[in-house]
């Protein structure tokens, strides 16, 4: 949550709340944070303001920023943002809401983001296991250098889907235990 957000809901109660939360954060340390991290990021290959803006998420309260909030906590500009957050959504790392009651969208972190992100890519594997599949018989098929370097990648990207498919399911059961010991929110 921003912190105009925050204000905005204690000036709504009277100013009488204080935010747990709040009184833990550092905002000095949390920019350096979403700086480091998304250095990281960019070093990865994610996009450089993208990257930002999801740090920048993921160390919000509610994980939920409008373009307006985004463009304000790092400086940026709002075309900047726009095509940082199309990219984000593109690659499931976050979504879009609408915030009822009005014409703006608000970016919302997955709780569980980076799970998601790599969970939505097993699609991607199929396809391009599909693809190079039609490249195996284009070379001149298994007798081919070029047609079992196809199919080894074939193999691969299903040893891959595979895998995924049993780390997703272990993965939720040890967030399960995760979560068991957090406190309620």
């Amino acid at each position: 949550m921003s912190a105009a957000r925050r204000a905005t809901e204690r000036a709504a109660t009277g100013g009488d709340l204080v935010d747990i939360e709040e009184r833990r954060r550092d905002e000095p340390a949390v920019s350096a944070y979403v700086e480091r991290f998304g250095n990281t990021l960019t070093e990865a290959g994610m996009p450089r303001l993208a990257s930002r803006v999801f740090a920048q998420l993921l160390a919000d309260d509610d994980g939920r920023m409008t373009a307006a909030e985004l463009t304000d906590a790092l400086a940026v500009s709002p075309a900047a943002v726009s095509g940082a957050v199309r990219y984000l959504t593109q690659v499931s790392l976050i979504g879009k809401e609408r915030e009822r009651g009005s014409r703006r969208d608000v970016y919302v972190v997955h709780t569980d983001a980076c799970h998601e992100a790599i969970m939505n890519r097993d699609h991607l594997l199929g396809q391009m296991a599909s693809g190079m599949q039609a490249g195996v018989d284009a070379v001149g098929g298994m007798e081919t250098a070029p047609g079992r370097r196809l199919r080894l990648s074939i193999e691969f990207l299903d040893f891959v889907a595979t895998s995924m498919a049993t780390m997703s399911m272990e993965w939720e059961l040890r967030k399960a235990d995760i979560i068991a010991g957090w406190p309620p929110s």
